[in-house]
């Protein structure tokens, strides 16, 4: 039996009804999610996103430079910790763009020594660095003292003995950002997992419990319409759920979001990968309880290791490490990238991965998913 689009289209339709009916649905999709946002975004509007990497980029050839940078470390040299606590600095090459850089790595700190820095403090000239960062994060703040300490302490070492060295602030491009620019897209995430999931592995266990799959198994549909029809809802109500988030971030608390055609591409990814996923949970499950049990075990972690209410960069090293092998991140992760820093490059691999895992999740649900039980 070949595929049908009328017949997928019809139990699309049939689906879409039931679900407008159900008020838990309903909340769950739609409501819930502002509920956040309206919460979150009044408790932290106005803080900024957590930054833990420094870019430095020397463009001195003299030792004056380098002492600098080694002061700049021996202040601040958590790159190894667990904790992730503290900055870490991170060289960049003296031939780069400094500003288009930190823009490919979706970064607002870094600091630039001059390439005059050894010749003007040896000769008790004034020279500043340069100090990029963000003024709505705590981050930047913190990169801003470390930075300070530091020129205060060669100032106070300096052969004239007055301030000869000094800091130059700039902001980077598109940096100004605000806990609730991430919070949209954390939110987004959270609503693309949780609405398919929940409600996926629910009808798999206890439509094959209540002979609802057999029943069907009568009918034409086949088991890849009746799936693609759920990731259609589910993309539909995804983004819907995205649109009322963003008018809320915007009008309400004043996030900056960027609206371009790769927020649509993981509005579709999203959906497709965690109805696949749910359907798979309640296919390979027994009982609706066991389903339940372990869909719950799936979704927690992801919920809050994804980045879906802080940002993954400020949690400790070992549980970033976590965070890169759950697939909400990605989805998060390429969100914050097209949505607020515009890092198409660094979106483009996030992309990949979720249809990766997508096709490879959404055929395995396919095959172990049975109209009637052997």
């Amino acid at each position: 039996m070949g595929f049908s689009l009328s017949r997928m289209v019809s139990d699309l339709k049939i689906y879409g009804k039931s679900s407008l009916r159900s008020r838990e649905g309903f909340f769950f999709t739609l409501v819930f999610p502002i509920i956040l946002i309206l919460l979150f975004g009044a408790i932290f509007s106005g803080g900024g996103a957590s930054q833990s990497t420094v870019y430095v980029q020397n463009h001195d050839t003299g030792p004056v430079g380098a002492t600098f940078i080694s002061a700049l470390n021996s202040t601040s040299n958590y790159c190894s910790t667990s904790s992730g606590a503290g900055l870490c600095m991170r060289p960049v090459p003296a031939d780069l763009n400094f500003s288009q850089y930190l823009s490919s790595k979706s970064a607002s700190d870094g600091i630039i020594i001059p390439a005059n820095f050894s010749l003007a403090f040896e000769s008790g000239q004034k020279v500043n660095v340069t100090v990029f960062g963000n003024p709505s994060s705590t981050a930047s703040a913190v990169v801003s003292g470390i930075v300070a300490e530091v020129v205060n302490g060669f100032n106070l070492h300096g052969a004239t003995g007055v301030h000869q060295v000094g800091i130059t602030p700039r902001t980077a491009v598109s940096s100004n950002y605000k806990y609730i620019d991430f919070l949209v897209p954390g939110l987004v995430g959270f609503a693309a997992l949780t609405s398919p999931m929940f409600a996926m592995v629910n009808i798999s266990s206890t439509y094959r419990r209540d002979k609802v799959f057999k029943l069907l198994s009568l009918t034409p549909l086949t088991k890849t319409e009746w799936l693609l029809s759920k990731i259609i809802w589910y993309v539909g109500t995804t983004a819907v759920s995205f649109m009322l988030m963003a008018a809320v971030g915007v009008y309400a608390f004043g996030a900056h979001i960027a609206l371009n055609w790769g927020i649509g591409i993981f509005l579709v990814l999203g959906p497709f990968f965690f109805v696949s996923l749910g359907m798979l949970v309640g296919s390979v499950s027994n009982t609706p309880e066991a389903a339940s049990v372990v869909g719950n075990l799936v979704t927690f972690p992801m919920m809050f290791l994804s980045g879906t209410f802080f940002p993954v960069s400020s949690m400790p090293k070992y549980l970033q490490g976590i965070a890169h092998v759950l697939p909400l991140y990605y989805m998060i992760d390429g969100l914050n990238e097209v949505m607020i820093y515009g890092n198409f490059g660094a979106a483009y691999f996030d992309m990949a991965v979720l249809l990766g895992i997508s096709v490879v999740v959404f055929a395995l649900a396919v095959r172990f998913f049975r109209w009637r039980e052997d």
